[in-house]
């Protein structure tokens, strides 16, 4: 695996890397949603689409849109094993470990959190009528 910093600069010289861009409706999905609930959705999809040795239809198991993980798996070469061989040095042929999913994940969620997206405060997050400034008057 490479360190993130390095693996984002060779990903920034390649031209279909850099093209990648979330939709309106997908950065608006993300929005609502929230980092933390979309790499879960992240976490299902590389278990289940990238993480066995041999993945179903491996080179086209990963939809150019439809979900914002989908898109950032393409932005940072992260959607099929060929492409973690060539851009992450992760060897295909065998199910990735607890390590490189992990990695996987940290690699999507730094390009998901680099797009110019507002994330929506979740419910618990927002304030209510307790979160009030104090009175003047010290009540």
């Amino acid at each position: 695996m490479r360190p993130l910093d390095e693996v984002f600069t060779a990903l920034a010289k390649s031209q279909f890397r850099r093209r990648q861009k979330l939709s309106q409706a997908d950065a608006a999905y993300l929005a609502r949603l929230g980092i933390e609930r979309a790499m879960e959705h992240a976490e299902d999809i590389v278990r289940q689409r990238l993480a066995p040795a041999h993945p179903a239809n491996d080179g086209r198991q990963t939809p150019m849109r439809g979900h914002p993980v989908f898109v950032a798996q393409h932005a940072t070469g992260t959607c099929c094993r060929n492409c973690l061989r060539k851009w992450h040095h992760i060897a295909p042929g065998k199910a990735l470990s607890d390590d490189e999913i992990r990695y996987v994940l940290a690699v999507l969620r730094r390009w998901l959190e680099s797009q110019p997206i507002e994330f929506e405060r979740s419910r618990d997050d927002r304030p209510t009528l307790f979160d009030r400034l104090e009175r003047p008057d010290g009540r």
